[in-house]
Parts: C-alpha cells; structure tokens; sequence
C-alpha cells in the first residue's frame, strides 16, 4: 500500500465523521467555501500523518533498533537486519518525501499570500528561490561534513558543533531576507523550520538510503550465503547512523518552530 494511498481515504473518512456529528449531535458544521481552504487543511492533515511516521521511525531506529541490534550476534543481527530493514526504510523514506512535498506545497501558498498582500506578485518566486538555495548550500555543506566522517569529523561531538553552526547560519540568512517583506511569525517559523525538514530529507536520501542499500544487500549476503561483509560496511554503517542521529537533534528545533507557526508568536518582519 502506498503511503498517499493510505493517507487519502482517512482524511474522507474524517469529513464523512464531521458530517456524523453534525446529523447525530445537531453541531453546526460549516466547511469553507473556497478550494485553497480544504486544499490547505488537506496538505496540513497529510503533512502530519506522513511526519508522524517518518519521525516515528526515526525514533524507532535511533532509540530502539541500533541498541537492539548490537545486542545480537553476527549471524542473527544479519538475518533481523535483512528482513527488517527494507520494508521499515521504505516506509521511512517515502514518509519523508510526501511529509516535504505536503510541506513545501504549503509554504508556497503562504508566500503567495503575502506576496498578494504586498503587492508585489513575483515576490513569491523570489523568496521561494533564496529559501530553497540558502537550505541546499546548507545541506551540501552538512553532505560533506558526512562523507568526511572516516576522519575527525566521525567524532559526533564536532559534527554536531559544525552542523550547528551551518544551520544557525543558514536560518539567519533566510529569516534576514523574508523578515524584510513584512513577513508574517507563521511564514518565518516555516521558512526556519521547513529549512530543517529539507535537510532532514535530503539527509534521507543522499545518505541514509544510499549506505543502507548496501548494508541491506550485504546483510541479506551474509545470512543467506554466509558472505562476509566487506571492509567498507563499517564506514556506511557510521554515515548512515550519523545522519540519522543528525536528524533526530533537527527534529527537535523542527518541531518547535512548525508549533510556533499558529500557536507562539515569536517572530515578526519589518
């Protein structure tokens, strides 16, 4: 089952409980008129249900899984591994992608909004274009700090000291050029925590996907041929988990300035 395929008929189905409430307990129901308002809530409901299980199974794997499974022995942590991994990291991974095309579909109608507001059309598509290019420099620079990790920048601590301070400055950036435009706290939250999930995504797939292909292959290799793993598996192995434990720390701020959005109105523009 796909993920939209499961995502699609529960938001009907709490439309068609709505209508229930409304017949049975006499609760005035009156849904928006116009097209953007249930596009809107439908990108936010999808949003959440497809960011609950990609975070979710980013919890599992870092709080759960990897201690679990170097508690096992060789030979049964290979067998576990291969027919865990691959049905858990497609969830995970195609989690990632509807939760960010949701989110970004989202944070471009916001910025039309306001572009609307100002009068200034084309504002949208100039901000749109910072914001992405700000978070991609961002996230090149964090992808080679990874793929640096075999030398100091396998200590986690300096990883993270690094990383930190690339996306302090990369929300800096971003929150200087938007809050110029009279830009509303829910825009800027997303700007900054919308920035994160992106590279929280890319980390998905330009790291964590890639290694665990292979250490899925070379695990299946292992329990069903008795292959040995090759010498490179510890090195994905250390990215793989380096990215994801990166992820978990970004989820936090993440999910601070996605709440901060409607309910803590801390940022404002010019």
């Amino acid at each position: 089952m796909s993920l939209c395929a499961f995502v699609a008929p529960l938001y009907f189905l709490g439309v068609n409980v709505l209508g229930g409430v409304h017949i049975l307990g006499g609760v005035n129901v009156a849904f928006p008129q116009n097209a953007s308002a249930h596009e809107q809530v439908f990108l936010r409901w999808t949003h959440f249900i497809a960011g609950t299980t990609w975070l979710g199974l980013l919890y599992f794997f870092l709080l759960v899984n990897t201690p679990f499974l170097k508690e096992l022995e060789s030979g049964t942590r290979a067998k576990v591994y291969a027919t865990l991994m691959p049905r858990a990291m497609w969830w995970f991974r195609w989690a990632s992608v509807v939760t960010w095309l949701a989110g970004f579909r989202y944070f471009q109608i916001l910025l039309k909004e306001e572009a609307f507001n100002a009068g200034r059309p084309m504002l949208m598509l100039h901000s749109l274009l910072i914001w992405l290019g700000v978070w991609l420099v961002a996230y090149f620079l964090i992808h080679g700090m990874l793929m640096g990790s075999a030398g100091p920048l396998g200590n986690g601590w300096l990883l993270g000291v690094l990383v930190a301070v690339v996306v302090s400055g990369a929300a800096w950036l971003v929150l200087s050029f938007l809050a110029g435009h009279e830009a509303s706290n829910r825009t800027l939250s997303i700007a900054v925590g919308g920035g994160l999930g992106t590279i929280m995504f890319l980390n998905v797939w330009g790291m964590v996907w890639r290694c665990q292909k292979k250490l899925i292959a070379w695990n299946r290799a292992l329990a069903e041929h008795g292959t040995p793993m090759p010498p490179e598996a510890a090195t994905l192995a250390r990215r793989a988990y380096l990215a994801s434990r990166m992820n978990f720390w970004l989820s936090f701020p993440l999910l601070f300035f996605m709440a901060a959005a409607s309910h803590y109105p801390f940022l404002s523009g010019k």
